[in-house]
């Protein structure tokens, strides 16, 4: 929790990133010290935290001087950059050198016994130079990289409302002809005075609009869920071919509880409705189907009316909105892990085929 804080809020990082790191340095440079035999006395540790804290301030001076010059040329970028970092180093420096002679006159002795006078201490002025310039750099280099990964971000949410959108359009592309058939049912019921038929029509039809517009399109539902909706659809298209629509479902018990887009089947059923029935003196039969196989869930549709003229299994141009709808849908969802098949129903016919991964609903704890 404390991490996802301070990775996610700029001023928590910087802040961080601030400590750590001159810590780090104060640390690496008592080391140094250590290893050249130069034994620090007792008073050192507060030296150290002491310039250490110095060299924060200045470097916070260069975060203002960065910040207001951000928008600027590269070129004049590079020249504050070399030029900060040197003015904060020999700063630095200086404070380093007064604080080391006035405050620790014991350390100034040793070191001097050590043949290092005041004026030497500029000469690390450079070595300060290059602190500077390496904090720079990170800080620089940590801006840029938090910039591009909000920039990312900004490109990933953006590609995922227009996956959203692209998902929510494809899936409420309701046929107007299937409601305008219905409500045409209806009032043919009505004038034949058959009411409860026609308050039967209105019912299902107000069950299945709201099934459609309750259920996200960026959700999944139940194989058993889906084939309820799709029954639901059927029985008032019933109504309207009565004899002339035979169904058969086909729904093995261990797909019944595997998830699928919703209303993924719907516009294929009513694709053979419009085909393979309506244009059918006799009207038809429309086998739905569904089981799990391996790690994969296998559905099906299909009617025996006139078929598609198919080329390699694929639809051709100007086959059905509603089938080319389904394929977009399940690409935007799927990706690559998916499969959407056209084949000749025997003797004559369209199978549509559907491949998609087998997931199961998550159980509650």
């Amino acid at each position: 929790m404390l991490f996802d804080q301070i990775t996610n809020n700029k001023r928590y990082l910087f802040w961080t990133l601030q400590a750590v790191g001159w810590s780090g340095w104060a640390f690496t440079f008592y080391l140094g010290v250590l290893f050249w035999g130069k034994v620090p006395s007792e008073n050192y540790h507060w030296y150290l935290p002491l310039i250490s804290a110095i060299g924060m301030c200045l470097t916070l001076g260069l975060r203002a001087l960065y910040r207001s010059m951000w928008e600027m040329p590269i070129a004049r970028r590079v020249f504050a950059i070399v030029l900060g970092s040197y003015t904060a180093g020999l700063l630095w420096m200086a404070c380093r050198a007064a604080i080391f002679y006035e405050v620790f006159p014991e350390e100034r002795k040793a070191y001097e016994e050590h043949g290092m006078a005041w004026y030497s201490y500029f000469d690390g002025g450079i070595s300060a130079f290059w602190v500077m310039l390496v904090w720079s750099a990170l800080y620089f280099g940590i801006k840029y990289y938090l910039q591009s990964q909000e920039e990312k971000e900004r490109w990933l949410k953006a590609m995922n409302m227009a996956h959203q959108a692209q998902l929510k359009m494809l899936r409420y592309q309701l046929n107007p002809h299937f409601l305008f058939n219905t409500l045409n049912a209806i009032s043919t019921l009505i004038l034949d005075q058959n009411t409860t038929l026609a308050n039967t029509m209105v019912t299902r039809l107000s069950r299945f609009l709201r099934y459609s517009l309750d259920n996200d399109p960026m959700q999944k539902v139940t194989v058993a869920q889906e084939m309820d909706a799709l029954r639901l659809y059927l029985d008032i298209e019933k109504v309207r071919f009565e004899e002339r629509l035979e169904l058969h479902f086909d729904v093995e018990a261990s797909a019944e509880t595997a998830l699928m887009p919703s209303l993924l089947l719907q516009p294929l059923v009513e694709n053979s409705i419009k085909y393979a029935i309506a244009q059918a003196i006799n009207g038809g039969a429309i086998a739905i189907s569904a089981r799990a196989f391996g790690g994969d869930l296998l559905l099906s549709v299909a009617d025996d009316g006139p078929g598609l003229d198919l080329r390699n299994g694929r639809l051709p141009k100007g086959g059905g909105v509603g089938l080319a709808n389904c394929r977009e849908r399940l690409k935007e969802i799927y990706g690559e892990h998916q499969s959407f098949r056209l084949s000749t129903t025997e003797p004559h016919g369209l199978t549509i085929n559907i491949r998609i991964p087998l997931e199961r609903e998550a159980k509650a704890p």
